[in-house]
């Protein structure tokens, strides 16, 4: 969990919104919200399918680990 403490902000929120939106002009919506409206569907059973839901929203998962590791873990430590 180091790791994640030290990753760069700007890094992170570079990458998560880059890849939450790809591809951007070639389809009419980005791969994530398509992926993730497939899971829901229950149509999400092909292995690419499931690699491009983790590849697109991986970086948004270790940004909101990393948040609730510096804001939330920290402020309970201090009380």
């Amino acid at each position: 969990m180091k790791y994640i403490d030290n990753l760069p902000w700007p890094m992170l929120i570079l990458l998560s919104v880059l890849l939450a939106v790809l591809p951007y002009p070639s389809q009419p919506m980005p791969h994530a919200v398509e992926k993730i409206m497939m899971l829901m569907d229950g149509t999400l059973s092909r292995p690419l399918d499931i690699f491009d839901l983790l590849m697109h929203t991986a970086p948004t998962l270790v940004a909101l680990i990393k948040a609730y590791r510096q804001f939330v873990l920290k402020k309970q430590g201090e009380e």
